[in-house]
């Protein structure tokens, strides 16, 4: 749906106006519009980021402010944790069981320790981001030309582990090392255009692991990471002050964000039951190749 709007808008925009603009106020079908953007990108494998950076310069409604985008993150933060608090609670008390018979080699044990190491690389590589590339944000590495670049590149990738993936592993046979290795491969989406979802879910199949077992435990590994990236955000913002968000466009945007991550993370997981990756594969070739054509033609600005 989004790659059919946006290629609608570019063939239509009029060159893109100069970039460093401040925050537009965005209205509220804008707010519950971009909601749903960042809530069906979140969890599937094309970019949140990605998505919620070119869909608004395409359409040529200006930046929503890092505010906006920091605050209805919290909607996807709330879901993923609705959606899998079975799974957060089973996997807590296990662990606390297993650690208290000191048997290390249970699954839940396994998941929490997989879920807590995998979550420190993208902690270390955040922070000397942040300490040593503080203006990361405007970096060449986050421009509109390297987002088509990574998205390519991770069509390309998820599509070789979709072949060469073995998917005979099933949840039960998860390891403290699959959570690091992953946690590793999360670290990609630091390059929007990545995808934490698409980097984790591949790195899971090129580990062997069934499709819909490698989505699951990648949602589960990223509620860390997604949580801290939230509140960092949201600490940002709260710095910089929130003039021109409005207090409706947050809730409505918050409130929709919420509602499509729920629905496109149990979409996912019941799609990946018995359907294999390639529609995101050639989405993301499609997205990728959309934002290169419309940079070379004029109707994007590479920032």
């Amino acid at each position: 749906m989004t790659i059919l709007l946006l290629a609608a808008t570019i063939a239509l925009a009029k060159p893109a106006a100069s970039t460093g603009t401040p925050p537009v106020s965005l209205n509220f079908f804008q707010a519950i519009f971009l909601g749903l953007v960042q809530g069906v990108t979140e969890f599937l494998p094309i970019s949140s980021s990605a998505h919620l950076k070119v869909i608004p310069e395409a359409l040529q409604w200006g930046d929503p402010g890092v505010a906006f985008t920091a605050i209805i993150q919290l909607g996807s933060i709330a879901a993923v944790i609705w959606f899998f608090w079975t799974d957060i609670v089973t996997v807590i008390s296990g662990a606390y069981t297993a650690i208290q018979k000191k048997d290390y080699r249970s699954l839940e044990f396994q998941m929490a320790a997989g879920i807590a190491l995998g979550t420190v690389p993208i902690i270390f590589f955040g922070l000397l981001i942040k300490n040593f590339i503080p203006d990361f944000d405007h970096s060449p590495l986050r421009s509109l030309g390297a987002i088509a670049i990574a998205s390519i590149f991770m069509s390309i990738l998820l599509g070789i582990a979709e072949k060469i993936g073995g998917r005979k592993r099933d949840l039960n046979s998860l390891t403290v090392m699959d959570g690091v290795l992953m946690g590793l491969a999360q670290c990609l989406a630091f390059v929007p255009g990545c995808s934490r979802s698409g980097s984790t879910l591949t790195a899971g199949l090129f580990m062997g692991l069934e499709r819909a077992a490698a989505a699951r435990f990648s949602f589960l590994l990223g509620i860390p990471s997604i949580t801290l990236a939230g509140i960092s955000e949201l600490k940002s913002a709260i710095d910089t002050g929130f003039s021109g968000v409005s207090a409706v466009s947050l809730i409505v945007g918050t409130l929709s964000a919420a509602v499509f991550s729920y629905l496109s993370i149990a979409w996912l997981l019941k799609f990946l039951q018995t359907h294999n990756t390639f529609i995101f594969i050639w989405y993301r070739l499609a997205f990728g190749v959309a934002i290169l054509s419309a940079i070379a033609t004029g109707g994007l600005v590479n920032h």
